[in-house]
């Protein structure tokens, strides 16, 4: 296939995606429930933390949106998820490539755009797990290892595993960044209905989430496009990455 034409913004939506994509969307954890979400960030910010009397400057005659105990402790959740599903990611793709590639040469550019978005993805969430002090999860290490093992078992299968494995990784990811999408737009929502609006770094989060959604929703196009149904067997594999993608997602988020 030709690699252009491989790496073009895919500009169909894949039936597979969820009828809400368009919403944007993922998930969560918690540090301690008297910390405050983001008590190291300039004041500007401050009107995040429920409990602050520092009225953050603004250039919007509306007041602020403030988090409760419960949205905090959902962003930090959130967080987590989404650094260790990064992680995962790149992982995969590193063990993944060297297979692809010693088959299919022409496909180098793609693995590699691939996973120099997952990269850039990670590189994110490192950074916001740190303004925020969030905790990463203890699974680390295991995410780690399963990642690692599927990228290569999937890779070694060949091609069509391999594309098949993105497209069940992508369409739990991208499910799940909608998820979280759709619960700050609600937020937007009582805030507007409250005559007040979200904080700006909020308001920046959003548009990350929906960025990255849209890119990891961009490799399952790529996927597809690149006989990931042609996998054997197809359904068996898919189901048990997905499965698995919903226990890391649940478990990550707790842990």
């Amino acid at each position: 296939m030709n690699t252009t034409l491989t790496l073009r913004q895919c500009s169909r939506v894949h039936s597979l995606r969820p009828a809400v994509l368009d919403f944007l969307a993922p998930s969560t954890l918690r540090h301690s429930a008297s910390r405050q979400y983001n008590s190291s960030a300039p004041k500007q910010f401050l009107a995040w933390d429920q409990n602050s009397s520092e009225k953050p400057p603004t250039n919007s005659s509306k007041p602020k949106y403030v988090l409760n105990q419960q949205q905090r402790e959902f962003l930090d959740s959130a967080l987590r998820v989404n650094q260790a599903g990064e992680l995962a990611a790149t992982l995969i793709y590193t063990a993944q490539t060297p297979h692809v590639v010693r088959s299919h040469p022409h496909l180098r550019p793609l693995m590699k755009h691939m996973y120099d978005q997952e990269a850039g993805h990670f590189s994110t969430f490192n950074r916001m797990i740190a303004k925020h002090r969030v905790r990463p999860t203890a699974m680390y290490p295991v995410w780690q290892a399963a990642a690692t093992f599927l990228g290569w078992s999937t890779g070694a299968m060949g091609r069509e595993a391999a594309m098949a494995c993105t497209e069940a990784v992508e369409t739990e990811i991208g499910s799940h960044y909608n998820e979280q999408v759709r619960e700050i737009l609600s937020w937007e929502a009582d805030a507007a209905s409250r005559g007040e609006e979200l904080d700006d770094e909020l308001k920046e989060m959003l548009t990350t989430f929906r960025t990255i959604r849209d890119e990891e929703l961009e490799h399952l196009d790529h996927a597809v496009e690149n006989d990931a149904k042609e996998a054997r067997p197809y359904d068996p594999l898919v189901n048990a990455i997905r499965l698995g993608c919903k226990a890391a997602i649940r478990i990550s988020e707790k842990v």
